[in-house]
């Protein structure tokens, strides 16, 4: 399931990976989300907890990832990923070869440092 982090800054899109992961939930939750990040700001500032198991993702799911990230391939500004899934952490700095924008990776008890480098202007 993906969740909406609220809380953040209007600039940054903010949500949480728990339990098993669908391409509903990024039909569902995560399209609309980003739909409005880029109406509002033009760019995206996108921060993503994982705090389940990668293998916990459909591959329709992983389909919804590669879909997102073609998508709006002009208007990434900034990704952080944060989990304890090292591995994914690392992946995730694949992106900075491949999208333009600036990506970062942090353990979840990092998880203030991630808010605050992806909400610093």
């Amino acid at each position: 399931m993906l969740e909406h982090m609220d809380y953040l800054p209007r600039h940054v899109l903010g949500m949480h990976a728990v339990g098993s992961v669908t391409n509903k939930d990024y039909e569902n939750a995560l399209h609309p989300l980003l739909s409005e990040q880029v109406k509002q700001n033009g760019r995206i500032n996108f921060l993503l907890v994982l705090e389940t198991n990668i293998q916990n993702f459909t591959a329709g799911a992983w389909c919804g990832n590669i879909e997102i990230g073609l998508k709006y391939f002009l208007r990434w500004n900034k990704l952080a990923i944060v989990t304890d899934q090292k591995s994914f952490r690392e992946f995730s700095h694949l992106f900075k070869y491949i999208l333009p924008g600036k990506y970062k990776g942090y353990p979840l008890e990092e998880l203030d440092q991630a808010v605050k480098w992806i909400t610093e202007k």
